[in-house]
């Protein structure tokens, strides 16, 4: 055999003991080394997924990742932990599922739980307020590059860009987040329909049914706040289960979901609090889904840490597991393409509404708005590691401690 020829290596069977031993000892070195050391967000932790099991290892072809990749895009979840599992899944079927995901995410949500710890045993103190003083507006142009990254890709035809206004208007209006994540999706989905005649009916009777379901959720939440809902692990579980189960699009849309929710309706935390956990979730490798074990350490201690992070991650385990013979089928599909393109303009929208929320937190004087500005800029126009830019802002902040 020709060894200048690429070779792609078989995924193991489970008539193999052996090999899928070393495929399982494989993927928890590889995914354990790279959720510690995988900084820069999604894009970034994908690139380097392609880098180690397509360039160096040569575990798949890199079609197969691409395949891999369009059906993250189809899912609700973090892209860049669904990655970790389907490479699992191709590598070593369901064990390597279990593995590859655990072995990702484990690394990341140790470290935030530390931090989380760190935050709630120092951070009255100075230091620590210094440092999310410079932290917090330079997460503001993280967000920003990831809005200008999604709208040029998303927004492609005057239909979405007027869906993108629409849905960005409603969510500074407060409008229910699932219909307008939804909503986008299920108008492209009827204009597909409609050019395809035989699926028209069933596209249109679909809208009212979703829209009714949204209105209600919208409803029980505004009751909800009346009443006020004390804390409780089994509500936080089932709150990050849900958001877990339902968020499309970029890690950055949770920040919408966890305003909605845990600020405005149930009110365990504080707009202050939010864009810490976001800081956080941004400083520390990993996906940023790990903000979930932020926020459920600062309610529940370590047991909400266990919880809520528990409630974000099995949803992609899930979907995972049964979308991956279906990757053919959904690639071949336009109504699932049209459905995701709105899906993805609902995602900026509400991105881009929630960065207009944040941002009046985080921008508090002339130091922070030149931090926040010169950091989108920098992260546009030159594409620099984010981390290096939170470095910077934090070492900002600690050396305006004096003068504050």
């Amino acid at each position: 055999m020709d060894e200048s020829i690429p070779q792609i290596s078989e995924p193991p069977t489970a008539g193999n003991p052996p090999m899928r031993r070393d495929a399982l000892r494989d993927l928890a070195a590889l995914f354990l080394r790279l959720g510690t050391i995988a900084m820069g967000g999604p894009a970034a932790h994908i690139a380097m997924m392609e880098d180690e099991v397509v360039r160096r290892r040569r575990w798949m072809t890199h079609e197969r990742f691409l395949d891999m990749l369009g059906v993250c895009n189809l899912i609700p979840g973090p892209n860049s932990t669904e990655m970790a599992i389907h490479i699992g899944q191709e590598r070593a079927g369901l064990a390597g599922l279990v593995v590859a995901g655990a072995c990702f995410i484990f690394p990341a949500a140790a470290i935030v739980l530390i931090i989380a710890w760190a935050y709630v045993r120092f951070g009255a103190m100075p230091q620590a307020a210094g440092l999310l003083y410079g932290v917090k507006p330079v997460i503001i142009a993280v967000v920003l590059q990831a809005l200008w990254g999604l709208g040029r890709s998303a927004i492609k035809s005057r239909i979405l860009t007027a869906i993108a206004i629409v849905g960005l208007a409603a969510s500074i209006l407060e409008v229910n987040d699932m219909i307008v994540l939804l909503g986008g999706g299920i108008v492209m989905l009827a204009i597909r329909a409609f050019e395809d005649r035989s699926s028209a009916r069933a596209a249109i009777a679909a809208i009212p049914a979703v829209a009714t379901r949204a209105s209600a959720v919208k409803g029980a939440a505004l009751a909800a706040t009346v009443a006020g809902v004390p804390f409780s692990l089994i509500t936080l579980f089932l709150f990050f289960l849900k958001v877990g189960a339902v968020l499309f699009g970029s890690g950055y849309v949770l920040l919408a979901f966890i305003r909605t929710d845990l600020v405005d309706r149930l009110r365990w935390l504080t707009e202050a609090q939010l864009l810490d956990a976001v800081a956080v979730g941004q400083v520390t490798p990993g996906p940023v889904f790990t903000t979930a074990t932020f926020i459920g350490y600062l309610l529940g201690g370590f047991r909400g840490a266990v919880v809520a992070t528990l409630g974000i991650f099995i949803p992609s385990f899930f979907f995972v597991s049964i979308s991956g013979p279906l990757i053919p089928r959904l690639r071949r599909s336009a109504l699932a393409g049209a459905f995701l393109d709105g899906v993805n303009v609902g995602a900026w929208a509400l991105m881009a509404a929630v960065t207009l929320f944040l941002a009046r937190a985080a921008i508090v004087d002339l130091t922070t708005m030149i931090l926040a500005v010169s950091s989108a800029f920098i992260l546009i126009r030159y594409r620099l590691n984010s981390a290096w830019l939170v470095l910077g802002g934090g070492l900002v902040g600690l050396a305006m401690i004096p003068w504050r």
